[in-house]
């Protein structure tokens, strides 16, 4: 049997399996990740499948200096027998709470299984009171909530449970399920080692619940914890270490692991979403636009993930195809999250960022934990002068993830239009600790070195320097670089810049103020060394601009002309080549 009739076998029964515990989330992604095997092409016709081998846009095209090879294609795998199903005597009883869970019914479910001592019956009634002290804590969050939307509500049911939860796995009365939940429960508690613990126990023993591979995942804050795990060398966890990497920004890791994994699940769109995900955070915004292109032709209906879509319409300006998007998530799905922050990005183009505020507080009543809409929510409050209120959003934003670098940027830009520089340089310190790659985020913390309060201008360049090292798309770090050598008297790094940022600008064919400035000043530092000829093609391309540039241009080339005839005839010794 081959890897992939395996892979299909497995995912069939854990559908099966997860779903009759209800873990419907990740029973959806199981079956997600069966259709994305790529079919037997002798039972399945090109007219039977989404769309051709090979001719997806989501295959990464590397660069030869990142990645030396590309990896062979398949999976890696170590066989996991199956869990058996265990019972059959709480069928009835299993079946009616199972009923009352789907409804929501959460307590009257756990009280029919009161009684019931099977490991379907025991996890099902744990699970239910979880979600039940879930729901609680839900409701006394929107009713105790203070003035800054914060609340000290807690689940209640989370001590009682790890008591429970302790004693069963230490008799050996718990299946992969039962250590999932309990990995849960001791991760809400904060104990996250313990957690980790058992939650490699429960991936390790059924690899197929993507549900505790995601909390598994929470809990790897740093590639150390993460390279501690001891996991067995099954393909889910290829599934995993390339969620991992991509939350720990390790981004070319993340790709190349799911270059590996498109061998076996060739049409999966989870992970066409995910390539995206990491070339939205390389900023690599025309592959992210087709990729989401035809994840919307494969899956017309899908609203999962369209936000970041609709972020790269909005950084390129693309206001029909965001309209259009817009109306689609409206008329497919408007009370979603991700519906509501593509609605926000919408208005928010169009200039209106009270509406736009609107569909981005709609987004945080639906969940408020929905990190984008507090992100984009800080950027409206920007743009509408309130920076108290989007320090607010930027704040909420770190409390549920530290690790988003641009609530950090937001929170750096709201306190430098406040005139707190040293604050704002704390977090743009924080920005690009966490996002090195980002020149914007370098330019930023240079401008604010800048500021009259702080006038670090040694430290700026440092920072102008780095970012353009990191490909500077907008073209202002060698301009800013080759200004503050000049302000410091360094004509031959200035000139170097200036040099630099015009050869740039001609490559790729740039117009404005930059071009002329840089002319200029090299056509005034070459006549100053006495380097006549270098500043006569200067002057002469300043010939070509219609402003005062013109007449300065034509001034020196008179001047360098007269200079030039009242000088003896050239002297090799005087003048060295």
């Amino acid at each position: 049997m081959s890897s992939k009739d395996t892979c299909r076998n497995e995912l069939r029964t854990a559908i099966r399996q997860l779903s009759d515990r209800c873990l419907y989330s990740a029973s959806k992604w199981a079956a997600e990740q069966l259709v994305g095997i790529e079919q037997d092409p002798a039972k399945y016709t090109p007219s039977n499948t989404r769309f051709q081998r090979g001719s997806s846009s989501i295959r990464r095209r590397f660069r030869t200096n990142e990645i030396t090879s590309t990896p062979a294609a398949g999976v890696s795998y170590v066989s996991t027998p199956v869990m058996e199903e265990d019972e059959v005597v709480d069928g009835d009883f299993y079946l009616l709470a199972k009923s009352y869970f789907d409804c929501r019914e959460y307590r009257r479910a756990a009280h029919v299984l009161r009684d019931q001592n099977g490991k379907k019956s025991v996890f099902l009634r744990c699970y239910a009171l979880y979600l039940a002290g879930e729901k609680r804590k839900e409701e006394e969050t929107i009713e105790l909530e203070g003035p800054l939307g914060k609340s000290d509500a807690v689940n209640r049911e989370l001590v009682s449970l790890e008591r429970e939860l302790s004693t069963f796995r230490k008799n050996g009365m718990f299946d992969p399920f039962g250590l999932y939940l309990y990995g849960m429960v001791l991760k809400d508690k904060g104990s996250d080692y313990l957690a980790r613990t058992v939650l490699v126990e429960s991936v390790n023993s059924y690899p197929w619940n993507w549900s505790a591979w995601l909390e598994l995942q929470s809990l790897c804050t740093t590639v150390d914890i993460l390279n501690s795990l001891n996991l067995n060398n099954h393909w889910m966890k290829d599934f995993f270490l390339a969620s991992a990497y991509q939350e720990l920004r390790m981004h070319n890791e993340s790709l190349t692991n799911y270059e590996y994994l498109q061998g076996t699940f060739s049409f999966s769109n989870y992970i066409q979403a995910q390539i995206a995900k990491a070339q939205y955070s390389l900023r690599e915004f025309e592959q992210v636009e087709v990729i989401f292109e035809e994840l919307l032709r494969n899956d017309p209906y899908r609203v999962e993930d369209m936000d970041m879509y609709s972020n790269v319409l909005y950084a390129k300006e693309c206001f029909s195809a965001l309209s259009y998007l817009a109306h689609r998530v409206f008329m497919t799905d408007k009370y979603r999250p991700e519906s509501c922050c593509i609605i926000g990005n919408y208005y928010s183009l169009k200039g209106q960022h009270e509406k736009s505020v609107v569909y981005f507080r709609r987004a945080l009543k639906l969940n408020k934990n929905f990190l984008s809409a507090w992100t984009l929510m800080g950027h409206e409050y920007v743009e509408m002068k309130n920076t108290p209120a989007a320090i607010d959003a930027y704040r909420r934003a770190v409390d549920i993830n530290p690790c988003d670098y641009r609530a950090w940027y937001g929170l750096g830009q709201a306190y430098e239009m406040m005139h707190m520089p040293f604050y704002a340089l704390h977090y743009f310190r924080k920005s690009v600790f966490l996002q090195p790659s980002d020149s914007r985020l370098w330019i930023a913390m240079a401008q604010c070195y800048e500021t009259e309060q702080l006038h670090m201008l040694e430290e700026a360049i440092k920072c102008y320097r780095r970012a353009a090292n990191c490909n500077d798309s907008e073209a202002i770090a060698l301009n800013q670089l080759a200004k503050l050598h000049h302000e410091l008297g360094r004509d031959e790094e200035a000139a170097f810049y200036y040099k630099k940022d015009l050869d740039r600008m001609e490559a790729e064919e740039r117009e404005g103020p930059n071009i002329v400035e840089a002319l200029l000043f090299l056509a005034n530092h070459c006549r100053a060394h006495n380097r006549f000829e270098e500043a006569e093609v200067y002057c002469t391309r300043l010939l070509d601009f219609t402003g005062p540039e013109k007449e300065t241009a034509k001034s020196m080339l008179r001047g360098m002309r007269t200079a030039q005839s009242s000088f003896p005839p050239m002297d090799v010794e005087r003048f060295p080549p």
